[in-house]
């Protein structure tokens, strides 16, 4: 009796334990997804430090309270239990236990932290690589606390439902404000305070409108995975507004690195939800309420041109498209049709839908050939003005995207350009600027008018900087991440949702920045993410 006392006190002391860890994670989180996506000081001229300090405080805070706690815990335990906690815990990270201890994503971003670390020692710049003072502050101490982050959420949250939902509901404050911006109504007095030309390039509470569409594009993704797989009616009207509220705001933020989160978002689905007709009717409505906002937009443009920004980009090409309201119609029709001639009285055979994602996987496999072609066409073959207004985008140049295709050019060139130790860990996280004014800073001012302290791509950013390891071990993070949730996300359909974020992220990245304003709550997602990966309930 006293042995089942015993092991009944331990089994309450773990449990009080996890439980008042994960309620200060709870805690913390709750600042992360409520304050910090609204929060701002001075107009835009500070944004960047603002979030970066609302980031990196709650985080420092979180880590601190935890290792106190965890720490009168193990004199606890090594005091009522003999450290019997304490042993089963350290004798997990034995590396006899390793392959049943950590996950492929586990060892991925343990090699990428280790990585970046050997990349500032060995740095010229050893005080910039660390803190990235002089790039956008995304050095070697803001990685640690993402990869912390990681390990403290993916390991000792239980995920919270709520702390989910508010995010969402931050996310459609910071999105309506976005909007009014499109107007132009400036209700936050930002606009008033930046010179006139240079209005239209911020918005919202994020600031530069890339960083604004960026943090768009994981609401977006995570909404709309969360739509097609609700099954309550008002669960699904609630997250019906948010999507829709998330097409708005990402098309009239104007930025054009949304159409590869959008792209990604609109390809991946179908692999996930033609498995049933459910599934395949939700896509549909997705798609067809998706081209119907550009329609309501192209109709705002028409009504309030004297008041709205307007769009300058591959959206204008869509809402000048004369036969756009014959597609929106078509649409609707083909969903009303499918509704009631296919999903009303019918079970789901599962064959059919084996063969609608290889029809999905065939049309994609299609798609990609055919846009290799265009590329080819139109660079190496010199036929890009057959292609039209598309010829802009198709063809790359210098002044591609506004000036990326320059800054993508000498990037490479630089890279190619570094000792074989350079090339294998680079000069250190966040340096790029440094780097480029060193360089050429003479010649990129003369060419495209500015500095670039960024490759404005994400995957080329880290390989100039932390080197080709690093930026391996950090997309074999993101994939293995992605996979696991892929496989676990039968589980709970939030695991879609955070899934589905984390893509739009992802694809949008390579021709965006990373900065600590969108890209904390990629970690965060994509941590919560594979929390659930291992839950059986969600709280």
């Amino acid at each position: 009796m006293a042995k089942k006392e015993m092991i009944g006190k331990q089994d309450s002391f773990a449990t009080t334990c996890s439980s008042l860890i994960s309620n200060v994670i709870t805690f913390f989180l709750f600042i992360l997804v409520t304050v910090f996506p609204l929060v701002y000081d001075n107009s835009y001229f500070n944004i960047l430090e603002t979030k970066y300090k609302w980031f990196y405080i709650p985080v420092l805070g979180m880590i601190t309270i935890i290792l106190l706690l965890s720490t009168i815990m193990l004199f606890v335990d090594l005091k009522e239990f003999g450290g019997e906690h304490a042993k089963k815990l350290f004798s997990k990270l034995a590396p006899k236990n390793w392959k049943t201890t950590f996950c492929l994503a586990d060892l991925a971003v343990i090699i990428f932290w280790i990585i970046c670390l050997i990349s500032t020692l060995q740095s010229k710049y050893l005080f910039e690589a660390f803190w990235g003072n002089e790039g956008r502050y995304s050095g070697l101490f803001l990685i640690t606390l993402y990869v912390a982050f990681y390990f403290i959420i993916s390991r000792f949250w239980k995920a919270k439902s709520w702390i989910l939902q508010l995010f969402l509901i931050s996310g459609m404050i910071m999105c309506y404000i976005g909007i009014t911006d499109y107007f132009q109504m400036d209700i936050l007095n930002f606009r008033g305070k930046i010179k006139p030309e240079q209005s239209t390039m911020f918005t919202s509470t994020v600031g530069n409108i890339n960083t604004y569409t960026a943090y768009v594009a994981i609401l977006m993704g995570f909404a709309t995975a969360l739509f097609a797989t609700a099954k309550n009616k008002l669960v699904s009207v609630w997250y019906y507004i948010c999507m829709v509220v998330t097409f708005f705001a990402i098309i009239m933020g104007c930025s054009d690195n949304a159409y590869l989160a959008i792209g990604a978002l609109f390809a991946f689905l179908p692999f996930m939800l033609f498995r049933n007709r459910q599934g395949v009717l939700r896509y549909l409505i997705i798609l067809a309420t998706f081209m119907t906002v550009i329609q309501c937009i192209d109709w705002i443009n028409q009504k309030f041109a004297n008041v709205v920004i307007g769009l300058d980009s591959l959206f204008n090409l869509m809402v000048n498209f004369g036969g756009l309201m014959i597609i929106v119609i078509g649409l609707w029709i083909l969903a009303a049709a499918f509704y009631f001639f296919v999903c009303k009285g019918k079970n789901d055979n599962p064959e059919l839908g084996r063969r609608l994602v290889y029809c999905w996987t065939a049309l994609m496999m299609f798609g990609i050939l055919v846009v290799c072609f265009m590329l080819f066409d139109a660079n190496v073959a010199g036929n890009g003005t057959r292609y039209g207004s598309l010829g802009k985008y198709l063809v790359f140049s210098d002044a591609w995207g506004t000036n990326r295709g320059y800054i993508w050019r000498k990037s490479f060139e630089l890279y190619q350009e570094f000792p074989i130790m350079k090339k294998i860990f680079g000069y250190g996280p966040d340096t790029f600027g440094i780097l480029t004014v060193r360089n050429f800073r003479g010649e990129m001012t003369e060419v495209t008018g500015q500095v670039f302290d960024s490759a404005h791509n994400e995957y080329l950013q880290f390989l100039v900087t932390i080197g080709l390891f690093g930026v391996i071990a950090y997309m074999t993070f993101l994939i293995s991440s992605c996979y696991r949730m892929i496989k676990n996300n039968a589980k709970n359909p939030l695991i879609l949702g955070c899934l589905c974020a984390v893509l739009c992220y992802a694809f949008q990245a390579i021709v965006n920045l990373n900065l600590p304003i969108a890209t904390p709550m990629m970690w965060l997602l994509l941590s919560a993410g594979v929390s659930m990966c291992k839950d059986k309930k969600l709280q």
